[in-house]
């Protein structure tokens, strides 16, 4: 399938310097973005993985900002955490919340931010099913390195799944389905605006 454009690539522009600027300020702003998403967070019961909106802002990212942009953007934010700003769920911050519970789901990200801005990159996001199709590829990468890595740390997959997953079905199908109502959308809007 013929490469399309993102989001992100109608506002960069074509002088290769200014271009540099325009990604790094798209990838910093981004991460910030997430940073931003991982504090809306809470515990649900049994759970000691939080409810965040992170997965969420990781799908609109990538489709958003392509495969690219939007690994780096999950990277420069996950690195951050890790140096220890206040960046991660709940305010944490510091290498060791890369090998706690969460550690999955941070790998997970990064998996899903080039899968999802791929998939974005190919026109996926212009309808309502091929966007669904991206975003459940995108959430069910998240939740395989996160239910994983949460198999290794507790020794059983079953506790894994009731810990980080079950509790977060309902919540990821909103996403998915938040995320297919909203992106194709605003591609026929620009459409009309004669943007695209």
């Amino acid at each position: 399938m013929a490469m399309s454009s993102t989001y992100a690539d109608l506002l960069v522009p074509c002088e290769k310097k200014k271009a540099l600027v325009v990604n790094a300020a798209v990838v910093i702003g981004a991460s910030w973005l997430l940073a931003l998403s991982a504090q809306i967070s809470f515990y649900v019961p049994f759970s000691i993985v939080p409810v965040t909106a992170q997965t969420f802002a990781v799908l609109m990212i990538a489709a958003m900002l392509g495969s690219k942009r939007g690994s780096f953007a999950v990277l420069t934010y996950i690195a951050q955490g890790a140096m220890g700003l206040p960046f991660f769920a709940m305010g944490k911050a510091g290498v060791w919340v890369l090998f706690g519970p969460t550690g999955g789901y941070l790998v997970g990200f990064v998996v899903a931010a080039m899968i999802v801005g791929r998939l974005a990159e190919m026109g996926w996001d212009r309808s309502v099913l091929k966007t669904a199709a991206a975003m459940t590829l995108g959430t069910l990468a998240i939740y395989t390195l996160g239910v994983f890595w949460l198999t290794v740390l507790t020794g059983s997959l079953q506790t894994a799944l009731l810990v980080g997953f079950y509790p977060f079905i309902a919540a990821g199908v909103f996403k998915v389905i938040t995320a297919a109502a909203v992106l194709p959308v605003g591609w026929k809007l620009l459409k009309k605006a004669g943007i695209k």
